[in-house]
């Protein structure tokens, strides 16, 4: 299973303090982040947090970002007709 939250995070050494926060509370998920162009506010101008293992719990991990002053909103899945 995958999961895609976009956050308002913009810096490197950000996402690092933010990567290294999630790894040690959940050592059996792959956690990345791809961070994008912000010309524009969020969430238009956001970063791509990539979740991915077996048993995911991502209204958690928002929750505990956003108490950390992060915002962030789970990316929907959505089909285009």
């Amino acid at each position: 299973m995958v999961d895609v939250v976009i956050t308002n995070v913009k810096s490197e050494c950000h996402s690092e303090e933010i990567l290294q926060f999630l790894k040690n509370k959940y050592p059996t998920l792959k956690i990345n982040f791809d961070l994008e162009d912000f010309n524009k506010p969020y969430p238009c101008g956001h970063s791509i947090l990539r979740i991915e293992g077996d048993l995911i719990n991502t209204n958690t991990i928002v929750q505990e970002l956003k108490s950390k002053g992060i915002e962030c909103d789970l990316l929907e899945d959505k089909i285009c007709k």
